[in-house]
């Protein structure tokens, strides 16, 4: 053979061999990561092949699957009360992809985990139909309806969250406006209609408000404040006055910050009168006592500044919450009254509240309780996992006894239920430039504890925008307290 033939057979042997090597290479080490490839057609057949597994709230389905009469897809996801439980499910669409536990536990609900090869066995030699394994909630039915007709009634953009204290437990998970999945859970051209037309919407019905949007927690984030002083030895006894003039002239500035409840009640008010009529003056002062460095502290001890929430399962996830770093002193005591560069989820300000039930102990929260085979097997079970020691449970002692005390004879009675013990705080937060023009975000916080030790942690946020409402209503907390209220009645009342 002449060298020139010689090159080219050794060149095309290459070349043969790196076509080998290369579909190999495809065929088993980049397998997994095509097969679960969202743009790969097939997957996307595969997961409509049969009906997906069930998300399940108590021992109800609140998912289901009809067939269709597609070429490719031969099933469609459907929803129970969709609308209502849309925060929590997110949707499975064969158009748009698929969100929340929809999408966390595809494999699962998809049945094409690889801890579901021994039912897909069995479904094939029994000929059974083939369907996936199910995902077990945490959510409380009673509550989380007690939360979504509390904000639909009011026509009110806004979150519910509660949570069991001990556990980290979600119960409820509420953001409205909200969309029923159901409406574009296939891939024909009006369902992509209705999901741009609900995608465009200004008033974010596709958003979850509880997780995935933050805001300035006003008010409510009092309880953290105390909290802080508190376990930092600012404040020693909450029934001594304190030298908390009001109006406070802010830090460095000519400002001064007054409060609703009047000069003649806040100046020098004690802490626990200062949580009961919710005196800026005194939490300011607080804040900038207990420095930029330890309120920022004791807030990531509570989940500030982290942007998972979720357990070891998967679960939901959350933006930050964040409290900045290297706030000067004016901006250290806005945190105070729960203003200035501070924002928060309501996932958020209900994991304070029940950390304060919980002895100052921040558990994780999950949503998910079970993951199961369609023989009822269970795969995976959650185990609670604490987060932090927020503060000590003295603290937290305190802390409740001055919310019980707003309960009782503050601003938060609204939320009283006989026969259980009650603690909440009211809140308002500033939107926009011109404050003034402007209703303000209303939010609220409590807790109810039974004599047994059940307890619930409960956060309600209220976005006034569109709504012809008083500022009054906002800030007396007429609208959101009852709410919470509702909510504690169902997960302990039930």
């Amino acid at each position: 053979m002449n060298k020139p033939l010689r090159h080219t057979a050794v060149f095309c042997g290459l070349l043969m061999l790196a076509l080998l090597l290369r579909a190999n290479w495809i065929q088993y080490a980049e397998a997994d990561k095509l097969a679960n490839d969202p743009n790969n057609r097939r997957v996307l057949i595969s997961r409509y092949a049969m009906p997906r597994g069930d998300i399940i709230v108590g021992d109800r389905a609140i998912t289901g699957s009809v067939r269709t009469d597609g070429a490719e897809f031969t099933y469609k996801r459907t929803y129970k009360n969709g609308p209502m439980y849309a925060p929590v499910t997110g949707y499975a669409s064969q158009s748009m992809g698929a969100t929340l536990l929809e999408s966390t536990y595809d494999s699962i609900l998809s049945g094409t985990d690889d801890r579901l090869a021994f039912d897909r066995f069995t479904q094939v030699l029994t000929g059974k139909e083939r369907r996936g394994g199910d995902v077990v909630t945490t959510i409380n039915a009673k509550a989380q309806e007690a939360g979504y007709k509390g904000l639909t009634k009011l026509g009110a953009r806004g979150s519910v969250v509660a949570l069991q204290p001990k556990t980290g437990k979600v119960l409820a998970l509420v953001s409205a406006p909200t969309a029923d999945p159901s409406l574009f859970a296939g891939n024909s051209l009006k369902e992509g209609e209705r999901f741009t037309k609900l995608n465009d919407d200004k008033s974010k019905p596709l958003a979850n408000r509880a997780l995935r949007e933050t805001f300035p927690p006003g008010s409510t984030f009092k309880i953290l404040t105390a909290a802080a002083a508190l376990e930092n030895g600012v404040v020693t006894d909450v029934d001594a006055r304190t030298d908390a003039v009001s109006p406070y002239p802010l830090p460095l500035s000519t400002n001064k910050i007054g409060s609703e409840a009047g000069d003649a009640v806040c100046d020098r008010a004690s802490l626990k009168t200062a949580m009961q009529h919710s005196c800026n003056n005194v939490f300011l002062d607080a804040a900038v006592k207990v420095g930029a460095d330890k309120m920022r502290e004791t807030a990531e001890k509570f989940g500030y500044n982290e942007d998972v929430y979720s357990s070891d399962l998967g679960d939901l996830r959350a933006v930050k919450s964040l409290y900045p770093a290297g706030l000067d002193k004016p901006g250290t005591a806005l945190t105070g009254m729960g203003q200035g560069s501070l924002t928060s989820t309501p996932m958020q300000m209900a994991m304070v509240t029940a950390a304060l039930v919980n002895d100052g102990k921040v558990m994780q929260p999950y949503i998910v309780d079970t993951l199961r085979a369609p023989s009822l097997d269970i795969l995976e079970k959650h185990e609670p996992k604490v987060m932090s020691q927020a503060v000590s449970s003295q603290t937290a002692a305190k802390v409740r006894e001055m919310m019980e005390f707003t309960a009782k004879e503050g601003s938060a009675r609204r939320a009283l239920i006989d026969g259980i013990t009650v603690g909440g705080k009211t809140g308002t937060a500033q939107r926009g430039v011109n404050v003034r023009d402007q209703v303000p975000y209303g939010w609220f916080v409590s807790y109810g504890v039974k004599p047994n030790g059940e307890s619930v942690a409960v956060a309600v946020f209220i976005d006034p925008t569109a709504m012809d409402i008083s500022r009054e209503d906002i800030s007396g907390g007429s609208l959101a307290a009852p709410i919470a209220r509702k909510v504690m009645q169902a997960v302990l009342q039930d």
